[in-house]
């Protein structure tokens, strides 16, 4: 009777989990549109990488340039399309490993030096994915205004 019971809960979290995989939801092409919208509604000259990250540069810096792997202390304001701001570092910014954090930020950071700063322009598989995380809804497009402070 155990062993069927085991069984069976197995069962029952192989299925829920193939549920949350097909609730997956792609918002590539929405995020596509609604980016370039913003672009040409804001009157920015942006460029789109090959992961499909649109980054504005509005000054590229003159210090040392970041990796991937780099830790990094950056200032930044993230908001949503509509201009709702749903985080925000001060002034001095805060430090994080590049692998630490969502791959538009992994990715966008390194096209600035020290000093440097931007708008980065994040499609949902590039930040949350189709999920809703920590209050950031499913399938948003992510906008950060960033300064890279320093390389540490």
């Amino acid at each position: 009777m155990k062993y069927a019971v085991s069984l069976l809960l197995v069962f029952i979290c192989f299925a829920c989990a193939d549920d949350k995989k097909s609730e997956q939801i792609d918002y590539t092409a929405q995020n596509e549109e609604d980016i370039t919208a913003y672009i040409a509604e804001n009157n920015l000259t942006a460029e789109k990488s090959a992961t499909g990250l649109y980054y504005v540069i509005n000054n590229p810096g003159a210090g040392e340039q970041p990796t991937s792997n780099s830790n990094v202390t950056v200032a930044y304001k993230g908001h949503y399309l509509d201009g709702t701001v749903f985080d925000q570092s001060d002034a001095e910014g805060i430090s994080f490993g590049l692998q630490n954090v969502i791959r538009g930020w992994t990715e966008g950071i390194t096209y600035f030096k020290e000093g440097g700063n931007g708008i980065l322009l994040v499609p949902s598989h590039l930040g949350y994915g189709s999920s809703n995380y920590n209050g950031i809804p499913g399938g948003s497009v992510l906008i950060f205004d960033v300064s890279l402070l320093t390389v540490n």
